[in-house]
This record gives C-alpha cells, sequence and structure tokens, in this order.
C-alpha cells in the first residue's frame, strides 16, 4: 500500500511564486532603486549610520567646509552622517553595502528557486541540489564577512580627508550567527552530496 505525498503540486507552485516574488522585490528594492539613485535618477541614499568617538555627543549639525560639500553628522554615540548634495563617488560608496548584500542575497534565492523546481519530479536528493546547497553555504559566508567590513570601508572613504574623520573611528565587528549558518548549509550540501553518491551506487548494483 502506498502513502501519498504531504507535498503537492500546489504547495511546489506557492513555494516557487514565493522564492520569484522575494526575488523580485530584493531585485528592485535592493539593487535597481539603490542604482538608480546613485546614477542621479531619483533622490539617492545620501544618509549612513555611524558610530562616534563621544557618546554623550549633542544632537545638532558639524558642518564639514574642507571636502567643499555639505556633511553633517548628527545624533548621539549612534549617529547619521549625512550628506546634503553627494557626488557619484559619494552616493556609489553609500549605495555599495546595501546593493552586494541584495545581490547575494538575490544569488541565494535563484538557487533555492532552482532547488524548488527539482520538486515537480519528486526528488530533491540530486547532484545538481548538492552543489546548489555548498554554493549557498559559500555565499552566506562570503556575506558574514562582507556584511561589516564593506560598511567600515565605506564610511572610511566617506570621511577621508574630512573633519568627520577623527570623530567617526574604524571599527568592524564581527558576529558568529551567519558564520555558524554558512558551516551548516555547507555540512547540509555534503550530507546531500554522500547520498546522492550513495544512492547512484546502490542502483548500481541492482
Amino acid at each position: 500500500m502506498g502513502t501519498k505525498s504531504w507535498w503537492s503540486r500546489t504547495d511546489n507552485r506557492l513555494l516557487e511564486a514565493a522564492l520569484s516574488l522575494a526575488g523580485l522585490l530584493v531585485g528592485v528594492f535592493g539593487v535597481l532603486i539603490p542604482a538608480l539613485g546613485v546614477v542621479g535618477l531619483i533622490d539617492p541614499v545620501d544618509t549612513r549610520e555611524v558610530k562616534t568617538e563621544t557618546a554623550s555627543r549633542v544632537p545638532g549639525t558639524v558642518t564639514d567646509a574642507v571636502a567643499g560639500h555639505g556633511m553633517s553628522l548628527t545624533g548621539a554615540h549612534q549617529a547619521d552622517l549625512v550628506f546634503a548634495h553627494p557626488d557619484l563617488s559619494q552616493r556609489l560608496l553609500l549605495a555599495l553595502p546595501e546593493a552586494i548584500g541584495s545581490l547575494l542575497l538575490l544569488f541565494v534565492l535563484a538557487l533555492l528557486l532552482q532547488m524548488a523546481r527539482t520538486l515537480r519530479e519528486g526528488d530533491v536528493f540530486v547532484p545538481k541540489n548538492a552543489r546548489r546547497l555548498s554554493a549557498i553555504g559559500l555565499t552566506v559566508l562570503v556575506q558574514a564577512i562582507l556584511s561589516p567590513v564593506l560598511p567600515a570601508v565605506t564610511t572610511a572613504a566617506l570621511v577621508s580627508g574630512t573633519s568627520m574623520a577623527d570623530q567617526i573611528p574604524s571599527s568592524i565587528t564581527f558576529t558568529g550567527e551567519y558564520v555558524l549558518l554558512a558551516f551548516l548549509i555547507l555540512a547540509l550540501g555534503e550530507v546531500f552530496r554522500r547520498g546522492t553518491k550513495l544512492r547512484a551506487d546502490t542502483e548500481g548494483l541492482v
């Protein structure tokens, strides 16, 4: 007597639709809109949240007169670095961390969508999915590294040579959650790889 799978074609279509919609939203709001802001077709990103040297800063505005453009720092220890009229290089540096993160997320969603499509045949345990899981794990690991590095590097470039450089220290803080997640995904990919290899070897003996 056969057993009926709890996963139906409708479930699979809903999963594919959800992943496609997520990819569309990330592409539009995480990549396209920041890119349009960089080239000046829409209002660009003009603010970067930063940590300042003085934890008890009185809310106000400090104007940078050295760089030849309006730059202000408002807030306390967690402050906002605001550009009144950012030029092309500043717009690019402001948008770069979010855009890179969104592109990596798009890559992960594309791989997940490809894996979801293998469910149409009723079997996700195929060699291609093992490689896709490994690629997802490596992408998450790259994101775990770039997530704190890119904002720190681009912020340092934004304030380099200005009076803000002394007020905004350069610091990078790594967190272990995404690194752990990346290694768990890589381990799952290895399980998939060994499972598919074992099944292929077993089928060859039949």
